[in-house]
């Protein structure tokens, strides 16, 4: 999509009140916005993608894949393409049946989006993680990316905490009770404040 989320502009004036050094990034980087895209299947191919590697692996390994599927990422592709063809995209054996296995789920309709929409964060993190291959980090990435939700902490992303550790001056990783003290002050528009800290590090877009 081409314009932020609808809590966006609202959010960035109620985190720059509560959060001098996020004001500062905030100001740094004003035109960017989370975008998204309304295609479930493909967010979550891209985010089995992206587990555990670098963004600039992520990407690299991305463009391979969607060459190998010529650029038509759903579920009858995937299922189509063998596993041999796959891992020349640089994919790892469990990434491949990952990707099969929610290709699968989405083929049978055991993955309803519809029913996803109507569940509060806790209850979709737990719908989602019900799909071998996809955790929490993962959840919590189709949450903010696909789903738009405005309230994402993601402890366990390295690259968050490693631009907390490097915006507000602390060792790495950041301590729990840190990250406790950040994730109150920033309650409310958690997903608008971790698309900073990715800023902050990284010039280029983070999508998923």
């Amino acid at each position: 999509m081409s314009k932020p989320p609808a809590y966006w502009d609202k959010a960035k004036k109620i985190l720059s009140r509560r959060d001098p050094v996020l004001r500062k990034i905030i100001k740094k980087y004003n035109k960017g916005f989370l975008t998204t895209r309304d295609n479930p299947f493909f967010s979550l191919c891209r985010t089995i993608i992206g587990q555990q590697i670098s963004t600039k692996a992520a990407d690299s390994i991305w463009l391979k894949f969607e060459k190998r599927c010529k650029k038509r990422i759903n579920p009858h592709t995937i299922l189509k393409l063998s596993s041999r063809n796959l891992k020349t995209a640089g994919l790892s054996r469990q990434k491949i049946s990952y990707l099969k296995n929610i290709a699968k789920s989405f083929k049978n309709k055991f993955f309803r989006i519809k029913e996803l929409r109507k569940m509060n964060d806790k209850e979709a993190i737990n719908y989602i993680t019900q799909l071998k291959g996809l955790g929490v980090w993962s959840a919590q990435m189709f949450l903010m990316f696909n789903l738009n939700r405005p309230d994402i902490f993601p402890t366990a992303d390295i690259g968050f905490l490693r631009a907390i550790s490097k915006n507000y001056k602390v060792s790495y990783p950041p301590s729990k009770r840190l990250l406790g003290k950040i994730s109150k002050l920033h309650i409310g528009y958690r997903s608008v404040f971790t698309w900073y800290m990715w800023r902050s590090i990284d010039s280029g877009e983070v999508e998923y």
